[in-house]
């Protein structure tokens, strides 16, 4: 807990928090205490790029582990669930409350180094769409019985993304491409585009090394290497950048790959900007998905059935809102994700936020395990509700 809080806010923090893991706790989460202390690169393989920039990193004495200090309790949880669970594919619900850390260098109240986290996670639950909506509908619940009465909430799903690329005809490294670029959508559209386009791009050093690994048959990663160090030798040219020479092969075969790659069709490109430009409050997108759905086929149909059968387990709420290019600060999310803001001091700022995020076990190791879940950033959540 800040050292800057006063005791009357202290004590109604204690109150806040105190009240909002009875309610989990009530809903069969079992509260427990994670290691605030973690193994840094988990974070730094799993997290976006902004969490990676604010979090705390360290060696320990010996000199042999990179640890940090957590940016986030659900990493944490994730750690826990493998190591105490005697089988990590069943059912398991836990929640918690504690410190997390997140570097912001700026003397602000809404920006703390240091802040209070209370959350919760599911895994291995059976239907992802009701585990979805029951996670928003606890977390909307937690907020109200802090006071905030209208919470603004925006709603995305990377996982519909996924599934329309998956849908349409386009090479797999054009998809993994796209898909990390989705939370910039200047860059994505940009690479949307290129990826329309004959390569009519200015000549470049790399351009004749491209030329020729583009007209060679089945040059594989060691004879790019070789072409490359060749190169660089012929013209005596040095590594900058701290890039190696594996590194600038592998983007080299991947230009050449697409220079032999026919344009992503019009049409494509069109159903992609289309379903980007789907926004609104929740309940009135599901027809403009389903058309989408329609024109694409194979699995966007079923994500967009899913999309459907979670919507039918909300309530209407007019202050829900949806976009396709929503997304979250974590880049471990797969599915359905949501942030709920709040007016504090004349600022709009995030107070809550979680979603989906299959892939996280088996990236650490354990089974393939639906998970979904949520933090609260409980000072927040205390001025907005007028309790500081």
């Amino acid at each position: 807990m800040p050292a800057s809080l006063t005791a009357a806010q202290r004590k109604a923090l204690q109150a806040q928090n105190r009240a909002i893991m009875e309610l989990f706790e009530s809903r069969g989460f079992e509260h427990i205490r994670p290691r605030i202390l973690q193994p840094a690169d988990v974070f730094l393989e799993k997290s976006g790029e902004d969490i990676r920039s604010r979090t705390f990193l360290f060696t320990d004495p010996d000199g042999q582990r990179e640890l940090c200090l957590r940016p986030d309790l659900t990493v944490p949880t994730c750690r826990y669930h493998l190591a105490v669970a005697e089988d990590p594919q069943r059912e398991a619900k836990y929640c918690y409350r504690g410190p997390a850390f997140r570097f912001h260098g700026v003397e602000d109240p809404l920006q703390a180094d240091e802040f209070e986290q209370a959350g919760l996670e599911w895994f291995g639950h059976e239907n992802a769409a009701a585990a979805d909506a029951e996670v928003l509908g606890l977390a909307l619940e937690a907020v109200r019985l802090a006071g905030l009465s209208s919470p603004r909430v925006m709603t995305g799903d990377p996982g519909l993304l996924r599934a329309l690329l998956h849908s349409v005809d386009m090479p797999q490294r054009w998809r993994r491409r796209l898909l990390m670029r989705f939370r910039r959508p200047e860059d994505f559209r940009a690479t949307l585009h290129a990826m329309a386009m004959p390569d009519e791009g200015g000549r470049t050093s790399a351009s004749d090394l491209v030329d020729r690994l583009a007209g060679a048959e089945n040059v594989g990663p060691e004879e790019a290497v070789a072409l490359v160090e060749r190169e660089l030798d012929s013209r005596g040219l040095p590594l900058v950048g701290g890039r190696a020479v594996e590194d600038i092969a592998r983007r080299l075969l991947e230009k050449a790959q697409d220079r032999r790659t026919p344009p992503l069709p019009r049409e494509v490109v069109t159903l992609v900007e289309d379903f980007l430009a789907i926004s609104g409050p929740m309940h009135t997108c599901a027809a403009a998905l389903e058309e989408i759905a329609h024109r694409a086929g194979g699995a966007m149909e079923q994500a967009v059935a899913t999309f459907a059968e979670r919507l039918s387990l909300l309530p209407e709420d007019g202050g829900t809102e949806f976009a396709t290019g929503f997304g979250r600060s974590f880049d471990y999310y797969t599915g359905f994700v949501f942030q709920i803001d709040a007016e504090i001091a004349g600022r709009t700022i995030a107070v809550g936020g979680g979603g989906r995020y299959d892939d996280m076990l088996a990236g650490l190791g354990g089974p393939d395990v639906p998970a979904c879940g949520f933090g609260l950033h409980t000072e927040r959540l205390l001025m907005a509700a007028g309790g500081a």
